[in-house]
């Protein structure tokens, strides 16, 4: 019997282009942190499926947890949310999984900044409404569309090898110049 993933009404088009940033081209001096939005996500992709756990934490201490389902797609991909409780979050984190952490901030778009092995990678996203939207927006100088570069997925990021992916990114900023 085949599994058939399909399209669900509580699944939502997932609207976002994606960016790396050139160090440059930071929102402002000391990279992507500092900013009263400021939040620490520590994501865990469960081996062999498509689930994102999440834990954000904010400026005020407040904890936010939720499981993430990322379906590809074209254009466009489909998300479903869904926000959990520490206890249902506590049974999920033990799964087998690879991890990320990031510190996010916004300044007119979405930056990460990636810790641990990743340190020194800034991705920037942008989320839209509808198609034109997204086809119109013109990103800023030093921000390198990455979007349909599967490398630059949080879930192909989380099993990478960072040198490698740091290398790839060093190499699309000096193509770029």
């Amino acid at each position: 019997m085949a599994v058939v993933a399909r399209r669900s009404r509580f699944a939502r088009p997932e609207r976002e282009r994606r960016f790396l940033v050139a160090p440059h081209a930071l929102p402002h001096p000391g990279g992507a942190e500092g900013d009263s939005e400021r939040r620490e996500i520590h994501d865990r992709y469960l081996d062999g499926t498509r689930l994102r756990l999440r834990r954000v934490v904010h400026p005020s201490g407040d904890v936010e947890l939720k499981l993430t389902q990322k379906i590809p797609g074209e254009p466009w991909g489909q998300l479903t949310t869904t926000y959990l409780s520490q206890a249902e979050y506590d049974v999920l984190r033990v799964l087998p999984a690879a991890t990320l952490t990031k510190v996010r901030h916004r300044a007119g778009m979405a930056y990460d900044a990636f810790r641990g092995p990743l340190n020194g990678l800034v991705l920037a996203e942008v989320e839209f409404d509808d198609d034109e939207a997204a086809a119109a927006y013109a990103p800023p100088s030093g921000h390198l569309e990455v979007t349909r570069d599967l490398r630059f997925t949080g879930g192909r990021l989380a099993y990478a090898d960072a040198a490698s992916v740091l290398r790839a990114a060093r190499e699309l900023i000096d193509e770029a110049r």
